[in-house]
């Protein structure tokens, strides 16, 4: 069993406000892995206060670029590492399964070298050449950094939402105040403590696992100049609304319920293989899962047979076990939320083709749902329309091309997608037409050197790379 009874505040562990642990407990089994300190209110006071006074007095924000990139360089040698340890905590306290968990550790790399390659090419300074060439004047343009940034993160995928964030926040010289899921405060204690032996100066960094509560008196904070959060859709027009109010720079990235549109030239056998990992990583908690399947009529239920195939190939238990593809959900009331939502569906009138609301036998134990698939179901259908962050796949049919593009677009949300076509060329058109941050086409990962956001209530800005960069710093220009 771990045990985290100190917070890690402003680069150095210090003795939390209040003495209560948080049990971590397996969504496998339920068993207890873990005791971590949670923060309160006044850590967040002793973090923030420290923060700032590192900004306005510290040398880190004046630190030359290149030496910042150095430091940052440091902590990536040092999370790949740890890479499998990083992968075990993740497994041990979110459910995830250990492919997945696995799997996304070159991805953390390559998320993190995209920054640092960024920063490496980035304009920090430049002076403009004067409009008028008669003109005695010039203008030196400079991205500086905001200042403190307040970072709020989600549980399902915890290392790649908080380095998504504090490496361009460090890069672009600001101090950082990392809020992180009580869930995660094993995975979380780690990455403090390999940002405590990366070297970075006193008050620059914090890491503070809290609660709901805690984490709006974080961005509410007036000390506060940025927030930047991943998280619910309902979450977010909290946050939004709170950084209206004070004038604090904002960036969300929310929820997503992306659609995988299969042209009828599609090679079905493909994309249903694709989309075992598009629609189904993570054990569906994921924000870019690709859970509406839109099938073309003339071919639909060779789309839904294929889809049940795989849906039932799934393997569903202990997520430490190599064969294991799904695991728990990472709480009860998580796992109770996605049997709810099969439940809906079929008192919606959808077709239950596998699966159902039960708990797999033999895994009572543990949070565990039941792979599930619907067909036959209308746009109208919440099923279709809400975020179940579940195992769930529902497959809408459509009629022409124009129809498959208004059912993608059919829906609040606008964060990932996919089109699936043996024309390359024609999938890109067709990507092009749906109204969402991000596209795959024909299972492509997502890179990291782009831009990644959300149209719509999916969020308002961007990460990774340059324009992820971007966003941690304000420009400032002098005339000469």
């Amino acid at each position: 069993m771990i045990t985290y009874d100190k917070l890690f505040v402003a680069g150095s562990w210090a003795a939390p406000s209040s003495p209560d642990l948080l049990e971590i407990r397996s969504p496998h089994d339920r068993s207890l892995i873990g005791l971590a300190a949670q923060a309160q209110p006044a850590d967040v006071d002793r973090a923030v206060a420290a923060a700032r006074a590192a900004f306005e007095e510290g040398v880190w924000r004046r630190t030359p670029p290149a030496e910042r990139i150095a430091v940052l360089r440091r902590f990536n040698a040092l999370r790949e590492q740890n890479a499998e340890r990083i992968a075990d905590l993740i497994t041990a306290e979110n459910g995830s399964a250990g492919w997945f968990t696995r799997a996304g550790q070159p991805g953390l790399t390559r998320q993190a070298n995209a920054y640092l390659k960024a920063a490496e090419e980035f304009g920090w300074e430049e002076t403009l050449a004067p409009s008028d060439p008669a003109s005695p004047f010039r203008s030196v343009v400079r991205r500086e950094a905001v200042g403190v940034v307040a970072a709020v993160i989600p549980w399902n995928s915890p290392f790649s939402s908080a380095t998504s964030k504090i490496i361009p926040a460090l890069l672009a010289g600001n101090c950082v105040v990392l809020k992180v899921s009580p869930e995660n405060s094993l995975s979380m204690g780690l990455l403090a403590e390999l940002l405590e032996r990366t070297g970075l100066p006193e008050g620059v960094v914090s890491v503070l696992p809290a609660d709901r509560e805690t984490s709006e008196y974080l961005v509410s904070h007036p000390e506060v100049d940025k927030i930047a959060f991943t998280g619910s859709t309902r979450a977010g027009r909290r946050i939004a609304s709170i950084a209206g109010e004070q004038l604090k720079r904002v960036s969300l990235e929310l929820g997503g319920k992306s659609a995988a549109v299969i042209l009828p030239d599609a090679d079905i056998d493909k994309a249903v293989a694709g989309l075992k990992f598009g629609s189904l990583l993570n054990n569906g908690e994921s924000c870019i899962a690709q859970t509406r399947i839109l099938a073309p009529r003339d071919r639909y239920e060779e789309v839904v047979a294929a889809l049940k195939d795989l849906v039932e190939s799934l393997k569903v238990g202990d997520p430490t076990r190599p064969d294991t593809f799904i695991g728990p959900m990472i709480r009860p009331d998580q796992q109770q939320r996605v049997r709810d939502y099969i439940e809906l569906g079929i008192k919606e009138g959808a077709r239950l083709v596998t699966g159902g609301p039960q708990v797999p036998e033999g895994l009572e134990q543990g949070n565990y749902v039941t792979p599930t698939l619907f067909a036959d179901v209308d746009t109208t259908m919440r099923i279709a329309q809400e975020e179940i962050f579940g195992p769930v796949l529902v497959v809408i049919a459509y009629d022409d091309e124009d129809d498959a593009v208004r059912i993608a677009n059919d829906s609040e949300y606008g964060l990932s997608g996919g089109v699936w076509s043996r024309d390359e060329a024609h999938a890109l058109d067709v990507a092009r037409r749906i109204r969402t941050g991000t596209v795959t086409v024909n299972g492509a990962p997502i890179g990291f050197d782009g831009p990644f956001g959300g149209f719509k209530a999916s969020g308002i800005g961007r990460e990774y790379g340059a324009v992820g960069l971007g966003t941690y710093t304000e420009y400032k220009t002098i005339t000469v």
